[in-house]
């Protein structure tokens, strides 16, 4: 792949992932400025699509990721995201005012998560195996679950989650941050990706966080919440604040 087709590439997948609509031509010179024809653009396009990074939808003129779209996206294009200094300290800020106990702050965590990424999360705790969810609505209220069988695919999904916890566990050894895309999914939710790490609540416990969500997802914007929430957790500061907190409770 040429750098002017890398750049064409990460210009669709930024779009698709505002919009959930195939991108055209049009949209990339009126918005994205290509100093390029349309119809240069469009052959552009189609050898993306003849290398497998993009697909074109029978009913439309514009392209979408693949799988090997997306996952080219995270490896080499996306790039980093920090959170903002208010994103940081929103996060921090939520976290103590939970004043869970040590048993409760997955679960609090969990919706916390899922509030400030906008997709499903998954939790749990491996030494209990407990496991936490939030968020399914603001999965299935994207454009790709208009399709019964894509929702009845993440509904199976969480109801064998139990079944499914030691694989999650699996996923979470490593403690770097972990994307799979689509078909790489561990539990198997094809039209769906999952960022998920390791982490350790401040009792000692080890755990897991997996933020789920459609392949348009905002990989740069989780992995950053999940870096930082992670490294919160594990921090001393959070061990001094909750022994405050729970002295009063």
């Amino acid at each position: 792949m040429n750098s002017r087709q890398k750049t064409i590439l990460n210009a669709i997948i930024k779009e698709y992932i505002q919009t959930a609509e195939p991108v055209g031509s049009k949209v990339l010179v009126d918005k994205y400025n290509f100093d390029l024809s349309s119809a240069t653009l469009r052959n552009e396009m189609k050898e993306l699509e003849d290398m497998g990074f993009l697909t074109q939808p029978h009913t439309s003129a514009g392209r979408t990721p693949t799988d090997k779209g997306y996952r080219f996206f995270v490896d080499s294009l996306m790039g980093e995201k920090e959170l903002t200094v208010n994103e940081q300290r929103q996060l921090q800020t939520e976290l103590i005012k939970t004043k869970a106990k040590y048993n409760r702050l997955a679960k609090s965590t969990t919706r916390l998560l899922s509030r400030l990424s906008d997709n499903l999360v998954i939790s749990g705790v491996l030494d209990s195996q407990d496991i936490w969810e939030a968020g399914m609505p603001k999965l299935l209220k994207q454009p790709e679950f208009k399709n019964p069988d894509e929702v009845y695919d993440v509904a199976e999904a969480l109801d064998l989650l139990d079944e499914n916890v030691d694989t999650l566990c699996d996923k979470a050894k490593s403690k770097c941050i972990k994307v799979y895309i689509g078909k790489e999914n561990p539990l198997n939710i094809k039209n769906c990706s999952m960022v998920v790490s390791q982490v350790k609540y401040p009792s000692g416990e080890k755990g897991f966080i997996a933020i789920i969500g459609p392949k348009r997802m905002h990989y740069d914007k989780n992995i950053s919440l999940l870096e930082h929430i992670t490294k919160f957790l594990g921090s001393g500061l959070m061990v001094s604040i909750l022994f405050i907190v729970f002295s009063n409770v």
